[in-house]
């Protein structure tokens, strides 16, 4: 079975349990209003199925596929990860560059308070 088809499928599981979810709220929302709630289409209400062995095959599928993608991921993480001492160096770097531009402005600023309060 393709990788499309069993998406398709959970994507459409999950629509029908969000639609079932979302009867029962408006259904417990109407109980309280004391509106009586409109009765659903015959192919809107959700009704428990048995699977099938379709359905089955694509639960196998999905798991399948879910074990795999963290150890898939690990290795996309580790073909992109940096060593912990490239990042420590870094972070060095990036301070002393901030103190050294920090100073300079700060020379920059005395210099020119200095020579603006000798013109007057």
């Amino acid at each position: 079975m393709s990788d499309r088809l069993t998406e398709l499928q959970r994507q459409r599981r999950l629509l029908q349990e969000h639609v079932a979810w979302l009867d029962r709220e408006i259904a417990a929302e109407s109980a309280k209003s004391g509106a009586p709630s409109a009765p659903l289409p015959a192919a809107v209400q959700s009704t428990p199925r048995e699977p099938t062995a379709l359905a089955a095959a694509a639960q196998r599928a999905t798991t399948q596929l879910e074990s795999t993608l963290p150890a898939d991921a690990e290795a996309i993480l580790e073909q992109y990860a940096t060593p912990p001492q490239s990042i420590q160096g870094d972070v060095k770097r990036g301070c002393f560059i901030y103190v050294a531009l920090a100073a300079a402005l700060l020379t920059a600023a005395v210099t020119a308070l200095y020579f603006h309060s000798r013109a007057k």
